[in-house]
């Protein structure tokens, strides 16, 4: 199991969301799991977090089994942070390379140091 970790500074949770879905979905994966949750911050009640959970399977050989799991958690005016854990032996080394170029190209701007 590989685990990418990322943050990212003043960017929409929600669109980390939607770009890491949509790459999934266009790979050919199967969308397991689509849950997001939006809590007010405390003391800020003009302010959210968002909570953000992907899962994705594979069909080879008919197993169905979860091969792609996210979990971003964040705010758009501060940071968002964004773990993927990958299994290996189902995902092609070529998808998580071309997703991880695709999230950089995006998102580097805003990749906290």
């Amino acid at each position: 199991m590989q685990t990418i970790r990322k943050t990212y500074t003043e960017i929409s949770p929600d669109l980390l969301y939607s770009v890491i879905r949509d790459f999934a979905l266009n790979q050919g994966l199967t969308m397991t799991e689509n849950r997001q949750e939006t809590y007010t911050l405390p003391d800020r009640s003009a302010d959210f977090i968002t909570r953000g959970t992907l899962a994705f399977s594979t069909n080879e050989g008919g197993k169905g089994q979860e091969c792609f799991r996210v979990q971003i958690v964040g705010t758009a005016r501060e940071d968002t942070k964004l773990l993927i854990d990958v299994d290996e032996s189902l995902v092609p080394e070529e998808m998580l390379t071309k997703l991880q170029a695709d999230v950089d190209f995006i998102f580097a701007s805003h990749e906290a140091e």
